[in-house]
């Protein structure tokens, strides 16, 4: 097919999302068993919402905030940081963006320059290649150990560094894989980082659900990787506040700015009624994400247990975080993911998503949230349990 000129070399080499295809895709069938997109079915917590009504109604969401974010929601950025992150982090070091992903987005296009080589532990988050790709950079996914549960290969990452490499990026907990990257191997990263004078770009989306005793670490508390980290947070996943746009970055001081530059002709700013949202999540009660994790523990359980009962379809890692895991399929026919998740859509309404979308480690694997309900994790696996038998 002939190249449209009118599109950018670095558009033309990003593939249509699986995830956004498949839910497409869902939306053409009847009575879908939906497990494919990894947003929270809960609702917003009810103070949040009125936080937001209540800065509607005072007249206080109309105009822009400064580009950094409110300064009352950085001080509690701030003060949440230290507590639950053991990062000394100061407003200067803070910028709100609209969701984790602008924030990795302005980060990635400050930091890297064309033919810059990004080192991703794979399978990852299919935006996260794009986002390397819209740099013009070059990403590098290295295999994870998935027998061992998606770890990081510290050796086989030590070995892919060159000398055009710029940066390390990786999501932990993990999407899609759900692995918790331990603060021991993180300690070795952060050390190839500093040796090779790397920078780490992170995205901590889901750093509140660990389970079985794992626990999330986060890089950036570590004194010596002080200007070498950009962490990237969102209140999304913690506070089931998808649609509300709503996350934050931090970075040493001196590379706020120049992230900013990246961040107006994105942004300008985050929305301002989000931002009184987010203030008041961070000022109210916690509850929510205990109630959260719990149902995500339940769900995950459940998910395993039926998967156990598929064990000549499908081999998996049990999540040690996030709300996704990623089984392997084991028919040959599983080897081309996509064809795999678009047959079971059809002919067994059961949606998913084919794992190729996550890098190439990904194919022959598919992606299962199980931040749904019990019942639609039952009816999901009745259906696959009738389908493959």
């Amino acid at each position: 097919m002939e190249k449209d000129w009118r599109i950018a070399d670095r558009v033309l080499q990003i593939q249509k999302s699986a995830i956004h295809e498949m839910t497409r895709l869902s939306k053409e069938v009847e009575d879908v068993a939906f497990l494919s997109w990894a947003k929270p079915t809960s609702d917003t917590p009810e103070h949040i919402k009125e936080a937001a009504v209540t800065a509607i109604r005072k007249g206080l969401v109309g105009g822009y905030s400064g580009n950094a974010g409110l300064p009352e929601l950085r001080k509690e950025i701030a003060k949440k940081l230290k507590k639950d992150n053991n990062i000394d982090a100061d407003v200067s070091q803070l910028l709100v963006t609209v969701g984790a992903i602008e924030g990795l987005s302005a980060a990635i296009m400050a930091l890297i320059d064309p033919g810059d080589e990004v080192i991703l532990p794979s399978p990852t988050y299919s935006t996260h290649i794009r986002q390397v790709i819209l740099a013009s950079g070059k990403p590098v996914l290295v295999p994870t150990i998935e027998e061992e549960g998606f770890t990081l290969d510290i050796d086989a990452i030590r070995d892919a560094v060159t000398s055009k490499t710029k940066a390390l990026l990786y999501c932990s907990p993990s999407n899609p894989a759900g692995a918790v990257f331990s603060e021991k191997y993180l300690r070795q990263l952060a050390d190839i980082a500093l040796e090779n004078n790397l920078m780490v770009i992170t995205d901590e989306a889901y750093e509140y659900f660990t389970y079985d005793g794992h626990k999330h670490f986060s890089i950036a508390s570590i004194p010596e990787m002080k200007k070498n980290a950009v962490s990237c947070f969102t209140f999304t996943k913690s506070y089931a506040m998808t649609g509300w746009r709503i996350g934050y970055l931090h970075a040493d001081e001196t590379l706020i700015p120049q992230i900013t530059k990246a961040h107006i002709p994105f942004a300008i700013c985050a929305p301002v009624v989000s931002q009184y949202a987010a203030l008041a999540a961070l000022q109210g009660s916690q509850d929510c994400i205990v109630k959260f994790k719990d149902h995500y523990l339940s769900t995950r359980d459940l998910m395993c247990k039926r998967l156990d009962a598929l064990d000549s379809v499908f081999e998996y890692q049990k999540p040690r975080g996030s709300y996704l895991m990623f089984p392997k399929i084991l028919p040959g026919e599983g080897k081309d993911s996509t064809a795999f998740c678009k047959k079971l859509l059809k002919e067994a309404k059961v949606s998913t998503t084919p794992g190729i979308a996550f890098g190439p480690t990904g194919e022959g694997h598919l992606r299962l949230s199980f931040c749904v309900s019990e019942k639609m994790i039952n009816k999901a696996f009745d259906r696959m349990d009738a389908y493959f038998k």
